[in-house]
């Protein structure tokens, strides 16, 4: 007996359907979990520095703020914490030059407000010109 013999040879092919149904929920997931985000720039021109230096240096006032909010200016500790203790600290510190640079050393763990209450003493000295001492991070 041959059972063989009648029946006809089929090609055997391969069933996308399923393989393009799971491609689809893939899609439909990623598309679902992805974050869109938008990236928004601020395009800035930052400035350059010239080789040479300015033979006039402005005076600086070197105010320094401890961790515990202790305030200094030009080595001379004051013992108020106020703004107007402060500014007039700035005032007698800078004279009659009003372009002055104060540079405020504040301690990593100074408060903030220690540090506003010194830039709103420049401000109230006529001080405009401010900035801050960093160190470089050790490895």
């Amino acid at each position: 007996m041959n059972f063989k013999h009648n029946r006809r040879h089929e090609e055997p092919e391969i069933n996308l359907i399923p393989m393009i149904d799971v491609l689809l929920v893939i899609l439909i997931f990623l598309m679902i979990t992805t974050t869109y985000s938008k990236f928004s720039g601020l395009e800035i021109n930052l400035p350059t520095a010239d080789v040479q230096q300015n033979k006039e240096q402005p005076d600086e006032i070197n105010v320094v703020v401890t961790a515990s909010g202790d305030i200094m200016v030009n080595k001379q500790a004051l013992g108020s914490h106020e703004t107007e203790a402060i500014r007039e600290a700035l005032q007698r510190a800078a004279g009659s030059g009003k372009e002055a640079i104060v540079v405020i050393n504040a301690d990593a763990k100074a408060t903030h407000q220690s540090v506003i209450d010194v830039m709103q003493a420049a401000q109230g000295a006529g001080l405009a010109h401010i900035s801050f001492a960093t160190q470089q991070a050790r490895h």
